[in-house]
């Protein structure tokens, strides 16, 4: 296999047109050419008169001694670099292993210890994806909050009601990631995930993949229980032993413990009960920062006018990441931008608001959406507690919740600055899943965070011209960025109770899909480091 890196491609150009550069570039004849794959491509949209796709193309040839004896530093043998799952450990499991929560973290490392035999079980407090995608649209339309179902509890985690993004900053000299994508496309995901510069999936298409994944579980010896909420730990001598467990069926909630000497808590960063459970039951938690602010929406071809100039007809809906720092200190930046989507209500708790971002595969809605935040530290939060930045979050939830009269409060930038609550839209019409009402977002954020937001709102209008336009909707309040909890671990991936494993974005290791999987991949490696199938 030869690859060759930095191709560059027209915009237009065809398959046809990358089979004759690699014939051309690798100085061979059509029949020499067995076969090519792509494995990386990005856009590069610095010149937009000029915008190109930028590749890394593996190809398969006759002779491959004669190529690699031929000076181009864009030519070379590519590493192979293949994942593998050890296991090496020899101590005997007393119960099979317990995994909380069925996000990104959980499912995979569910998946890893399933198809190695470990024959885990994983509990979910919420419904199974089809059934929680009819309860939160639901929600959407009824305002009728399923506290223990929702944008952020069930099958998938809250990236399923996402842009099911995949990109990932985490350092991958083991391949993880890869593997990751490639049990994605396994289970039903687009194949370009692997070669995408900023691969997605989309909330569409992820319903399939995750109901795909746990069916894997199941056919591999895992177990899965939806409507199932880990209530309380059985710790002896600083060792778990087992975990109590609530599960509802046919509107019948029964208790039962479950012993299991092997606990990974995959809980997402909104579930505030389990995390106050934990303190009780003595792990060691620290309070974190995040990032507070609001939902931005614009029209899409705004975006895609901006990035790409008049080609944007030919290219995917355009992206952006901002990022300002603020007289003050502060960061601000975009988060979790959503092109061609919905802004969707991801509350969880009974008088709070909460918004978050979603996209389907497509991309192909009207507006583009982002959050825009601003940091906040342990500094910003009251009191000492660990949990200090989880009532940090709540107050500024029940704040937006009185804002919206118990809908989305929404408001244009314009009368943000102004300070004033606003009583009609203008020219971009808001697309929100979820109830919403006109407010003013100034009375549901601190001063120091709508100060910021307008710094950084003006600053970003200079790379993206129309960024600032009093029109944009503002939609909040995004609180929940990521984990306000840290659950302490040791290289071994332990808390300080023994067999509790904290695991994923909600225990602060993780801050997106295939980060959090990640994790839950080197979770799953630690148990099986440890212990024999």
């Amino acid at each position: 296999m030869i690859r060759i890196n930095q191709m560059k491609l027209n915009i237009d150009d065809t398959k046809e047109d990358l089979e004759k550069k690699i014939i051309k570039l690798l100085r061979i004849s059509k029949n020499d050419l067995l076969s090519y794959h792509v494995v990386k491509q990005s856009i590069d949209a610095r010149n937009k008169n000029e915008i190109k796709y930028i590749l890394s193309v593996e190809a398969s040839i006759k002779d491959e001694k004669k190529i690699q004896r031929r000076k181009n530093v864009n030519i070379t043998k590519p590493k192979d670099i293949t994942y593998e799952f050890l296991i090496d450990g020899t101590k005997k499991m007393k119960t099979r292993p317990i995994i909380i929560g069925a996000g990104p973290a959980g499912l995979f490392c569910a998946y890893m210890l399933a198809k190695a035999g470990y024959m885990p079980l994983l509990i979910e407090r919420g419904e199974e994806v089809y059934k929680r995608v009819e309860t939160v649209n639901h929600f959407f339309t009824e305002n009728e909050l399923n506290t223990e179902s929702n944008v952020a509890f069930g099958e998938g985690g809250a990236g399923t009601f996402s842009d099911g993004k995949l990109n990932t900053l985490v350092k991958d000299r083991f391949s993880r990631n890869h593997k990751i994508l490639e049990i994605f496309v396994e289970h039903g995901a687009p194949s370009d995930i692997l070669y995408r510069q900023k691969p997605h999936i989309g909330t569409d298409k992820l319903r399939d993949v995750v109901k795909n994944i746990r069916e894997d579980i199941i056919k591999n010896g895992g177990e899965v229980l939806f409507n199932t909420k880990a209530t309380d730990f059985m710790i002896e001598k600083n060792k778990v032993v087992g975990l109590q467990i609530e599960r509802k069926e046919k509107n019948q909630i029964t208790k039962k413990i479950i012993k299991s000497d092997i606990i990974v808590v995959a809980i997402g960063h909104s579930a505030r009960d389990t995390f106050h459970m934990l303190h009780e039951r003595g792990l060691s938690l620290n309070k974190k920062s995040f990032a507070v602010g609001v939902r931005i929406e614009h029209p899409q071809i705004l975006i895609s006018k901006n990035q790409y100039g008049e080609n944007y007809t030919k290219l995917p809906p355009a992206e952006y990441k901002l990022t300002h720092q603020t007289k003050d200190g502060r960061s601000v930046y975009s988060f979790c931008m959503c092109p061609g989507g919905f802004v969707v209500n991801a509350s969880t708790e009974e008088k709070g608001i909460v918004t978050n971002g979603m996209s389907n595969y497509k991309r192909d809605e009207r507006n583009a959406n982002s959050a825009i935040i601003v940091s906040v530290t342990p500094d910003d939060f009251e009191g000492d507690s660990p949990l200090a930045g989880i009532e940090f979050q709540r107050r500024w939830e029940g704040l937006a919740y009185q804002c919206g009269n118990g809908f989305i409060p929404v408001q244009l930038y314009g009368d943000l600055v102004q300070n004033k609550k606003s009583t009609t839209i203008g020219s971009i019409n808001p697309n929100i899943k979820g109830k919403y009402t006109l407010s003013n977002l100034n009375k549901c954020l601190p001063s120091y965070i709508t100060k910021s937001l307008v710094e950084g709102i003006q600053a970003f209008d200079n790379k993206i011209h129309g960024f600032a336009n009093e029109e944009a909707i503002l939609s909040g309040v995004e609180t929940r960025t990521s984990s306000p909890v840290r659950i302490l671990r040791n290289e071994f991936f332990e808390s300080n109770i023994k067999g509790i494993y904290p695991c994923g974005e909600g225990a602060g290791y993780a801050g997106g899909i295939t980060s959090a999987a990640m994790d839950g991949v080197k979770v799953a490696e630690a148990i099986a480091h440890r212990f024999a199938p």
